[in-house]
């Protein structure tokens, strides 16, 4: 593969995973507020969350994959999971590998769910909270690389303003009483 190819690979590859964190947050959110219709179950907004999941954890890791494997940008592999290893833009690589080891601690605790305490599972999974503005960090710390600045800005807020509208939407949403 060429080195402009994998260059291309890995932007596009970056902020379609940006846009499925995104929804994957959206999701999430509303399956905690236990969304459903007559037309979409509740348990279809949890199937959904868990596939754009994976969807999202494929196209990240095309993303680091073209980094490390690129040779226009100097990411050694060991700074894909290694906070501020790389050389290249320590903090923004940096964030990227934080919310890389983030999602893997997710991704793990997710498919030991059924073994684990149901407190632990949760503690761990809210760290995708956390993981989502990291990524978000990490790509505005790098949008400057891109030739077209003004899209990946505005895509990166229209990300925000997806996640605030939920999280906004859950916070304000009266909780049901406990039956």
């Amino acid at each position: 593969m060429s080195e402009e190819a994998l260059w291309f690979a890995g932007r596009a590859t970056g902020l379609v995973s940006l846009v499925l964190l995104t929804a994957v947050v959206v999701l999430g959110v509303l399956g905690v507020r236990r969304v459903a219709s007559a037309r979409w179950p509740r348990f279809a907004v949890g199937d959904l969350h868990r596939g754009v999941s994976l969807l999202a954890v494929a196209f990240l890791l095309v993303h680091v994959g073209a980094a490390v494997a690129g040779e226009h940008v100097d990411v050694p592999a060991v700074a894909a999971l290694v906070p501020f290893a790389s050389g290249h833009r320590p903090v923004a690589v940096g964030l990227g590998a934080v919310a890389l080891d983030l999602l893997v601690a997710v991704l793990l605790t997710s498919a030991l769910r059924t073994r684990l305490p149901h407190r632990a599972w949760r503690a761990v999974h809210w760290a995708g909270y956390a993981l989502w503005p990291v990524a978000l960090a990490h790509g505005l710390l790098l949008a400057d690389v891109d030739s077209g600045v003004l899209p990946v800005v505005v895509l990166d807020v229209l990300c925000l303003a997806a996640v605030g509208i939920s999280v906004a939407w859950r916070v304000a949403a009266p909780r049901k009483a406990a039956v």
